[in-house]
């Protein structure tokens, strides 16, 4: 029987669970077992031995703090994160881990510095607390909304592939490259590779919207944010390196490294440090082609080369800079920009659909926590 929300008590998050610290494990020491690995944007490994005690939240502590991940497996959680597993909680781990996704740990920062979670303040966090039953008949609600979100998200998947079908069949395997297409490395191609503001901003409520690594997916900037920063200090961050349609941006940090967005026609943003700023030369490349083709396998391989580090993987610019591509003429260019039009414009038509099932999907959280589903 379905219990409502009246009789649902009010607590505290410390009073229904304990963030535990993740334990420090270098690159060097991860035995390449079956055992996840995660740091604070996610999985970034395997070793062979675990710390948890069977399927467990990780917490961002540092870096993308606040961001919630859920491991179906015993994991070892990296000391940048935190975590929660059957010791460290009575509640369904997979109801807590939608709550928390809902409960805004990434707006505590207060570091002056380095962005990071105190997890006192997490602790202070109201909400409701089902009965045990209710939460894991609320989970599965959710689950079954998420799995459709998945299967949104693996169709754009097979848009990319279908994409660098047609790329391999105009100009042949990136790889082998059998057609002696050119090559050019990024450097040659670019008038500027820069990253973004190393300051830390002052954040305001409304202004200049603020971006992150998180807001750069499936080939396309999110612009929802709740990070802004005021009118004067985008402008001299503009003047530094002024953003135009058609340059691209490229994510260099963390889990999600390797990911490419085109700017379009809405420029008036500012970025973090851990995100790429690629300024396509006109005479050499085609902007559209450029950012396709940064989206290819090819070069995220060459980005999994690159990439270092044990709690954040990260790209030097140098690197990037030296990252490969191939570069045939402006005319043949413009043929694959032609072909892939197609697709592209699936692709935005899925991005959409995607959006709009978010929404719905932090609407249909929206009720679960209230009880009112």
């Amino acid at each position: 029987m379905k219990s409502y929300p009246s009789a649902w008590p009010e607590v505290s998050l410390g009073d229904i669970c304990e963030f535990k610290y993740g334990k420090s494990l270098p690159d060097g020491l991860r035995a390449g077992g079956d055992v996840p690995v995660f740091g604070s944007n996610g999985r970034v490994g395997f070793h062979n031995e675990a710390i948890t005690q069977g399927p467990s939240i990780i917490v961002g502590r540092k870096g993308s703090f606040g961001e919630i991940n859920l491991s179906p497996v015993p994991c070892w959680p990296i000391d940048t994160t935190y975590y929660i597993d059957v010791s460290a909680t009575k509640a369904d781990l997979k109801w807590l881990a939608y709550r928390l996704s809902g409960l805004g740990l990434s707006r505590l920062n207060r570091a002056a510095a380095i962005p990071g979670l105190n997890r006192g303040d997490a602790y202070r966090k109201r909400l409701l607390l089902p009965p045990l039953e209710e939460q894991r008949r609320l989970a599965a609600i959710l689950d079954q909304a998420e799995a459709l979100r998945a299967k949104r998200r693996a169709a754009l998947g097979q848009l990319d592939t279908l994409v660098q079908s047609i790329f391999i069949a105009l100009l042949g395997d990136p790889w082998t490259n059998p057609n002696r297409v050119k090559r050019a490395t990024l450097s040659e191609v670019t008038t500027r590779i820069t990253d973004g503001t190393h300051l830390t901003p002052q954040f305001i409520d409304c202004g200049v919207p603020f971006i992150f690594v998180k807001n750069i997916e499936n080939g396309e900037i999110d612009f929802r944010t709740d990070k802004f920063i005021r009118e004067d200090e985008h402008e001299a961050l503009y003047r530094r390196c002024p953003i135009e349609a058609g340059d691209i941006l490229y994510t260099i940090v963390g889990a999600t490294y390797g990911q490419a967005a085109p700017v379009g026609t809405f420029t008036k943003f500012a970025f973090q440090r851990h995100i790429a700023h690629l300024k396509p030369d006109p005479s050499k490349i085609l902007p559209e082609f450029l950012s396709i083709v940064m989206q290819l396998p090819f070069v995220k391989t060459q980005a999994d080369r690159w990439a270092r580090g044990a709690a954040q993987p990260t790209i030097n610019l140098k690197e990037l800079r030296e990252f490969e591509i191939l570069l045939p003429s402006l005319k043949l260019q413009q043929h694959f920009v032609q072909r892939a039009a197609a697709v592209q414009k699936l692709k935005s038509s899925y991005r959409t659909s995607l959006r709009e099932m978010d929404a719905l999907f932090a609407s249909l959280q929206h009720r679960a926590f209230r009880g009112e589903l």
